[in-house]
């Protein structure tokens, strides 16, 4: 079989919310630009961006204890949290500018809900007095609340203190600027877009083969379609990896030198999931409490309230899982094939020097549904084991998307490493989480563009008026934007 060549300007692996943030970005900055998506699976955002598969917080650091470490001095750390929220905020900004023109339809995807921290104990309830003060001083958190009162957390979150008996000290903020978002939704909403514009072709059911730069400068992509089992052959100035865990072994096959030494460390996320409409619906929050100690930061639980289409849900997690598949629709080689000479030791050293993972990882894949249901207990104390309650893991089929949606318990992509950027002839890598996507893509098209990116600066203001400018330092601009963002996405508009 022949195979068909066709240049174009850039081509995009991969469906999911990266390469559609990318995708709307380059065809606003540039209608003319000829633009290939290339997709395996038969549908657009099956992997990470699914709705079932992250979650969907929209990370703005208002509930996340991780991003506020506590200093020797005892003083707490915000660096983190504002440079967290303000990615978040460009992100909203992006999607209210796409809403003003009815290009997307905010209330299928982003729906305002309270983001809340949670912690007992004496030395833990000090601590989140201390953060709060130190974020609520701040005009991209100011309106965050804080009790010690249990009836008051009660009214919050009823879940937290119903029929709890001790005595401990509780403590809990809340912050009514918090989101929660169906990525999965949002995604396809952006690629039914981007169908709309001319020379952009989106292509599921099509596997990248392999991709090399030719001796002129440009990349050739190798494609197949799986259906029909034609073979295409892409050329491209520019392309972008953001297939999830598939980009690391498509990185490798590129082989430029920024790819050596990454490895996989494919650590998936477990969530119980209730299945009581009543239970759902006394919980309307996204609850975040503090890791264990010497627990790594994505051991911290949550209790989060989900909105799925047209369906509410009740979710608890995340306890770690391992599998050698880098993809939920991956192989199970996945990992020993991704195994060079030059990331073997890089893999074998990240393990050894985070030990606190590694040890992490083992009890969790070694719990009972009884010991994980005594973790959920920490934060719901009436929680049972039963039919039509809370189901565990053990009672779930992950190998189809029919049973996967009853699922009991629901799974994140893996985690991994983060990858680098190549040199011109641009090919980029990227899998860092979905509320950055924004973020990212602004500086991805500055530094792969750096001969366009003075003519593009008026595009990307359009779409994202604080390009270019820091919200932390700037109160007013926090209001402005913020309220402007609100008020196109039908969210809560702070006072």
């Amino acid at each position: 079989m022949s195979t068909t060549i066709i240049q174009t300007d850039a081509v995009l692996i991969g469906c999911g919310i990266m390469s559609a943030t990318l995708g709307v970005m380059l065809k606003e900055l540039d209608p003319k630009l000829k633009i290939h998506i290339i997709e395996r699976l038969d549908e657009i955002a099956g992997e990470s961006s699914d709705a079932w598969n992250n979650a969907g917080t929209g990370h703005a650091a208002l509930c996340e204890l991780n991003y506020t470490p506590e200093n020797a001095d005892g003083s707490i750390n915000i660096s983190k949290a504002l440079k967290v929220d303000e990615e978040f905020e460009l992100s909203k900004q992006f999607w209210a500018w796409l809403a003003r023109q009815k290009r997307i339809q905010p209330a299928n995807f982003i729906h305002s809900i309270p983001h809340m921290s949670f912690v007992a104990g004496p030395s833990d309830v000090e601590f989140l007095r201390k953060r709060h003060a130190a974020m609520n001083a701040h005009p991209l958190f100011h309106g965050m609340e804080f009790t010690t009162d249990r009836k008051q957390i009660g009214e919050w979150a009823p879940l937290l203190m119903k029929d709890r008996q001790d005595t401990e000290a509780y403590a809990a903020t809340r912050s009514m600027l918090g989101t929660d978002v169906n990525f999965g939704a949002l995604t396809r909403m952006l690629f039914k877009d981007l169908d709309t514009l001319p020379d952009t072709d989106i292509h599921l059911s099509h596997e990248v083969r392999d991709l090399e730069r030719m001796d002129n400068g440009p990349w050739r992509v190798e494609v197949r379609d799986l259906k029909s089992g034609e073979k295409k052959e892409y050329h491209a100035r520019f392309v972008f990896i953001g297939a999830g865990g598939g980009a690391l072994p498509l990185l490798e096959k590129s082989d430029i030198p920024e790819a050596e030494g990454y490895g996989g460390f494919p650590v998936s996320g477990q969530w119980l999931r209730c299945l009581d409409p009543k239970i759902i619906q006394q919980h309307h929050a996204k609850v975040y409490g503090k890791a264990k100690s010497g627990s790594p930061p994505m051991s911290v639980p949550h209790l989060d309230t989900r909105t799925i289409g047209t369906e509410q849900a009740l979710l608890f997690g995340p306890f770690a899982g391992f599998s050698t598949k880098f993809l939920k629709h991956g192989s199970w080689l996945d990992l020993p094939s991704s195994l060079e000479w030059d990331n073997i030791m890089p893999m074998v050293q990240a393990g050894w020097k985070n030990m606190d993972l590694t040890k992490y990882l083992i009890e969790q894949v070694s719990l009972t549904p009884e010991e994980r249901l005594e973790e959920l207990k920490e934060f719901m104390p009436t929680a049972v084991l039963k039919v039509g309650n809370w189901l565990l893991p053990g009672n779930v089929c992950r190998s189809s998307k029919r049973t996967r949606r009853k699922a009991a318990c629901w799974s994140s992509a893996p985690s991994w490493f983060p990858l680098p950027m190549a040199a011109w002839p641009r090919c980029w890598a990227h899998l860092r989480g979905a509320s950055t996507a924004v973020s990212i893509m602004l500086k991805l098209v500055v530094k792969c563009f750096p001969e366009r990116a003075a003519g593009w600066q008026e595009g990307l203001k359009r779409m994202v008026p604080s390009h270019g400018q820091v919200l932390a330092e700037d109160a007013a601009l926090i209001k402005a934007v913020r309220t402007r963002s609100h008020t196109a996405l039908g969210l809560v508009v702070p006072g």
